[in-house]
């Protein structure tokens, strides 16, 4: 059995779209730091890891919920729906949620994917289709 995500609320809108001003912002860094870039005294080395900025971890919480869960997002390749022109601003609700889907779990594969996602604009402009769709609904 397949499990369907519940139908996002005006208040889950509205609590995305409140991250837009700060994503906005110039002067935003999604990483505030990167760890484990350092011999240690054993001579070994780890693999870096971002601290990030507590706003960023707040704001995949809430893109986190399983009204904007899409559970088969892989087969719909949203990688490269995120690069292609203009298929985030013509995105219907549904794709919104692949593409959500997709930067939230890409931080379990690869340390730095938020921070990549942010950097890119691709959240940025994530939220702006999620206001220009509350406003259709």
């Amino acid at each position: 059995m397949e499990l369907q995500p519940t139908t996002p609320t005006a208040e889950d809108f509205a609590e995305l779209v409140a991250f837009r001003p700060l994503l906005e912002a110039g002067d935003f860094d999604a990483i505030k730091s990167w760890h484990g870039t350092a011999k240690s005294a054993e001579g070994d080395w780890t693999f870096p890891w971002p601290e990030y900025h507590p706003v960023v971890g707040a704001l995949f919480r809430a893109a986190s919920k399983p009204c904007w869960s899409d559970f088969r997002y892989q087969a719909r390749d949203p990688a490269q729906k995120l690069q292609q022109d203009d298929f985030i601003e013509n995105a219907r609700l549904a794709e919104i949620r692949t593409l959500l889907t997709f930067c939230v779990r890409g931080e379990r594969f690869c340390d730095g994917h938020w921070g990549a996602m942010i950097e890119a604009g691709y959240l940025l402009r994530i939220l702006k289709r999620l206001e220009a769709l509350n406003g259709e609904t």
